[in-house]
């Protein structure tokens, strides 16, 4: 198989495995992944599982013919992808092995030997040439062993990434990537999301135009899409709104309470509600799940004065894996001394950016009509902001939305005819209150103000303290007239046909353009409220929380220089030049302070 006309997949596929490393259910089976770069001088990367030793020489034997390879190169030790080495070596004796310093000690502990007199030590920055191809390596420390490395073909902009993007499943087998990606991801990188952003961050020195990962298909095309998720999972952010429920019932009433719960979820509009019964489920398929959506409800019996084993396990999957940034509601069900509840929060206590439910449910021994009460509170506060979100629900005239406004951060969103654009403003100011008036002052020089001009609407967004910083890349760093900031998702939409902000906003406001007051760099729009809906009582981040707690902090350490201050981006150099234009945020000199 080609991946292009230099390299060749001499991979396998394996259907005989039903659980990868021994816990995970692999029913379309897997693949282990190896390659040939094939120039003036051939190397291999990775070998394969010790189970298809001669079904991968013969691949090599078969994609080379007469000629044979000068390098094995070894990311990653892990024996599905390191068991062959030994017996690659007695059939190419002659070979390099490449690899990091790590790999060749675990190669002492494998194979009995570190290939001593046979071997090139690679790391970050180090090169391979082949002839046209020349390999570039990075070390990947913890994604997910401490020995990774991964490998960029310059001539063909091909990312090896190791088990970095890999998934479930034979190659052989027509089915979706994100899921089984993301199965993957959880159960085996998921704890090592620090690690994860940082190979993210070297990978894209790097113009890569293919990822071929030790497991899984190889991937092409929008590698945005595929960056875009790894980002997300790795930065522990909820990839999708919705409601998982996981439960356990001994006798069937914790069971029929977590039934009422999701019927009444569905009715008030949660776009996604997923139901696992975790004693009988798939139990990784129900962590990636809770690390998929945005909300998680746990609903067990107290047993033994602790939780159902099945729910214990659970918890600890997640808190393993460095559970974060949900919203989790609890049930309890227990017939004398209901202790689940205050067990599973001190479990989960460890978590960062857990917001608790301020509704918990009771049931004693079975429903009643206040455990019923409870489950129909709990259901409408998780559903508060679904229901803020949809026309026919919405309470539009809820001017409690003016209170969300202060010395905060926003995102101005407009349209300009052929498509949807936004802007992070940090200037709205409530001016008069009968009637209600707004005014929103924005730099000429921005996309926004040229179309709000002409259009005479806006709506304003309410950003809140749960905002990553991707929020601020995607609305402040570069301009509505290049790039079409809301492209690859589905929007929401107001009354007046502009999109408002999906998430991590806690209100937004139509806005009409009434009066315009020319600033000279700027411009003021004073607008009256059309429409106003509070989503959620989130804290509105101000402009003093980004600085604290989301925009990064720069890299200055041993730099002299300039540093960005809206950005952090650093422009190292004696002097700044008037004109420099920050390459990130597109601010000016006036917005760079010097490196003390």
């Amino acid at each position: 198989m080609y991946i292009t006309n230099d390299i060749k997949y001499i991979g396998v596929n394996d259907h005989k495995i039903d659980l990868f490393e021994g816990q995970y259910k692999v029913p379309n089976g897997m693949s282990y992944n190896s390659y040939a770069v094939i120039d003036y001088k051939i190397a291999i990367l990775d070998t394969v599982d010790v189970n298809f030793t001669h079904e991968w020489l013969d691949n090599i034997q078969n994609t080379l013919g007469s000629r044979k390879p000068d390098y094995l190169i070894i990311q990653h030790m892990e024996p599905d992808h390191s068991a062959n080495i030994a017996n690659f070596m007695k059939v190419y004796p002659e070979v390099t092995l490449v690899a990091s310093a790590k790999a060749f000690a675990m190669m002492k502990n494998f194979f009995g030997t570190d290939f001593a007199d046979n071997r090139i030590v690679v790391g970050d920055g180090d090169t391979l040439p082949l002839g046209a191809h020349v390999l570039h390596f990075a070390t990947a420390p913890m994604v997910h062993w401490p020995e990774v490395i991964v490998t960029y073909d310059a001539a063909d902009k091909v990312l090896f990434s190791a088990d970095g993007f890999g998934k479930f499943g034979a190659l052989d087998i027509e089915e979706a990537w994100a899921d089984e990606a993301r199965r993957y991801y959880i159960g085996i990188v998921g704890k090592y999301g620090a690690q994860v952003q940082t190979l993210l961050k070297k990978a894209a020195a790097f113009d890569v135009e293919k990822i071929c990962p030790l497991h899984g298909p190889a991937l092409s095309g929008n590698l945005a899409y595929y960056l875009g998720l790894y980002n997300t999972w790795s930065s522990y952010q909820p990839e999708e709104e919705g409601i998982v429920v996981a439960y356990t019932s001994i006798y069937g009433n914790t069971k029929k309470a977590v039934m009422r719960l999701a019927d009444k979820l569905k009715a008030d509009g949660c776009p996604n509600v997923t139901v696992y019964d975790l004693a009988r489920c798939d139990m990784s398929q129900a962590v990636s799940d809770a690390f998929r959506y945005s909300k998680l409800v746990l609903a067990t019996t107290t047993y033994n004065a602790d939780v159902f084993p099945f729910m214990r396990e659970f918890i600890e999957h997640l808190t393993e894996r460095n559970f974060a940034n949900r919203t989790v509601a609890l049930v309890e069900n227990g017939s004398w001394a209901p202790m689940a509840a205050k067990v599973m929060r001190g479990m989960l206590e460890c978590c960062k950016g857990i917001t608790f439910a301020e509704n918990s449910v009771k049931i004693l021994s079975a429903m009643n009509d206040e455990s019923k009460k409870q489950i129909d509170a709990l259901a409408d506060e998780l559903c508060k902001e679904y229901i803020a979100r949809q026309s026919d629900t919405a309470n539009k005239n809820d001017l409690t939305a003016l209170f969300n406004i202060g010395y905060g951060l926003y995102v101005v969103t407009s349209n300009d005819g052929k498509k949807d654009n936004g802007l992070i403003v940090n200037t709205v100011t409530q001016v008069t209150s009968t009637p209600n008036r707004l005014a929103v002052t924005i730099n000429k020089q921005n996309y926004s103000h040229h179309v709000i001009k002409q259009t005479g609407v806006m709506n304003i967004n309410c950003l809140t303290v749960d905002a990553p910083f991707a929020v601020f890349e995607t609305f402040g760093f570069q301009s509505g007239r290049n790039v079409n900031k809301f492209e690859g998702c589905t929007p929401l939409r107001s009354d007046n046909g502009l999109v408002f902000l999906p998430r991590y906003i806690n209100s937004f406001m139509s806005l009409k353009v009434e009066q315009y007051v020319d600033l000279d760099t700027h411009g003021m729009f004073i607008c009256s409220v059309t429409e106003a809906r509070v989503i959620s009582d989130r804290e509105t981040m101000t402009y003093a929380y980004y600085h604290a707690n989301v925009k990064p902090k720069p890299k200055t350490d041993g730099k002299k220089g300039y540093v960005c201050k809206i950005c952090g981006y650093v422009y190292e150099g004696e002097e700044l030049p008037e004109d420099f234009i920050c390459p990130l945020c597109k601010h000016g000199a006036a917005d760079f302070e010097e490196i003390k």
